[in-house]
């Protein structure tokens, strides 16, 4: 399976477990994979919910902040990839 970078953690926030993440490039939709990937973090995750200002969104695009829940800790720096199906 291809990946795409598509934005990074900016800030990570342990008791929601949400990450908030800077879109750098294309777009994310709800119920896309993606790949947290940096020094110590390596783990998929699929998109089952996202914010922007606290409101719910079906698509992210390049400039968004946005919080997703995540199953496990990422650090700001982790990168984000889109999981592209073959």
């Amino acid at each position: 399976m291809a990946e795409q970078k598509i934005g990074e953690v900016v800030k990570f926030f342990s008791k929601p477990s949400v990450a908030a993440v800077k879109i750098t490039a294309g777009e994310l939709n709800v119920g896309d994979s993606v790949k947290f990937s940096g020094h110590t973090t390596d783990f998929t995750d699929v998109i089952n919910s996202m914010e922007v200002d606290n409101k719910q969104v079906q698509k992210a695009v390049v400039g968004d902040f946005i919080g997703v829940k995540v199953s496990d800790r990422v650090r700001p720096g982790d990168e984000v990839l889109k999981v592209i199906p073959d």
